[in-house]
């Protein structure tokens, strides 16, 4: 059997998942069958429980037919997130993603506060320490000069910042 838009068999009355909720006959030219096939009913069943669907069947009818598919994938989106969420539906879904992204922005603005801050201070201690001439890290990288200059490792050095006997702050 041939196959026609929507997914729907010709000499076959497979109504769509719309249709099928509605208890009714699946029209040929069936505005909901492009967009609600048969075998995704919960797709229609949340929309029609939040939108209803004569609503749905008047938004689609007023859209052109190349706006259509976006607007159903729309609809299903918000319908879900009402589902879940029957308050704020998915304005909770993005004011909750907004707040991590504050946070996340928030976490990395200190983060590259605090690699200007130990860069300022490894310049300074290469300032007032100077790295050892007869050392054979001399030409190396500044946080080797820096390791060879002090006598200790980089992890030791991690542990000294944290130290509050630096004086200041570290802000």
């Amino acid at each position: 059997m041939k196959e026609s838009g929507g997914g729907r068999k010709q000499g076959t009355p497979s109504p769509c998942a719309a249709c099928k909720l509605l208890r009714r006959r699946c029209a040929q030219d069936c505005v909901f069958a492009p967009y609600f096939p048969a075998d995704e009913p919960h797709k229609f069943a949340n929309v029609h429980k939040v939108f209803g669907a004569s609503n749905v069947n008047k938004m689609l009818q007023d859209l052109p037919v190349h706006q259509r598919g976006d607007a159903v994938s729309s609809m299903v989106y918000e319908a879900n997130a009402r589902v879940r969420d029957p308050v704020y539906g998915c304005v909770g879904a993005i004011s909750s993603l907004q707040q991590q992204i504050d946070m996340l922005q928030s976490q990395l603005a200190q983060a590259k506060a605090e690699v200007v801050h130990l860069r300022v201070w490894q310049n300074a201690t290469l300032s007032n320490h100077g790295p050892n001439p007869a050392s054979p890290s001399n030409s190396g990288s500044p946080s080797s000069r820096l390791m060879a200059s002090q006598g200790k490792s980089i992890f030791e050095m991690d542990m000294m910042v944290d130290q509050p006997s630096l004086g200041d702050t570290m802000w």
